[in-house]
């Protein structure tokens, strides 16, 4: 059995997830805010990764809240590609990273497991890039 290492929230990020399925983490999936906010009552949250603009809760307004009721809980906002307006509200309310929607997937996974001490496995078994042959 996989020791699990964090629990992390993840709102309106499913197509980020997929590539956090093979690490030893705790995946809760939400699709809205008040799920979130459900969640968070819930269960023991490690991290939270949000976008910024939730259907239910615009503006950041989830991380906000999360931030106000847990001020040292590690939360990565999911800001829209080019988006200056939302990463310099992003910055300002003090999440721990802000990361724009277009990441790809294989530098999330990195990001995601350097602050949690986490093995990236996949990373692991590819072969190293060297200048020599």
């Amino acid at each position: 059995m996989c020791r699990v290492y964090s629990t992390i929230l993840m709102v309106e990020t499913e197509d980020k997830a997929r590539g956090l399925q093979e690490l030893p983490v705790r995946l809760l999936r939400m699709n809205t805010g008040r799920q979130a906010v459900q969640c968070l009552r819930q269960e023991n949250v490690d991290t939270v990764i949000s976008r910024w603009d939730l259907v239910d809760m615009p503006d950041g307004l989830l991380l906000k809240r999360i931030l106000a009721a847990r001020p040292k809980m590690p939360t990565i906002a999911l800001i829209q590609a080019g988006n200056q307006r939302q990463e310099i509200l992003a910055r300002s309310l003090g999440v721990t990273a802000i990361v724009s929607e277009d990441i790809d997937s294989s530098f999330f996974r990195r990001l995601i497991c350097e602050p949690l001490h986490i093995e990236d496995f996949a990373a692991m078994t590819m072969p190293a890039m060297t200048g020599a042959d």
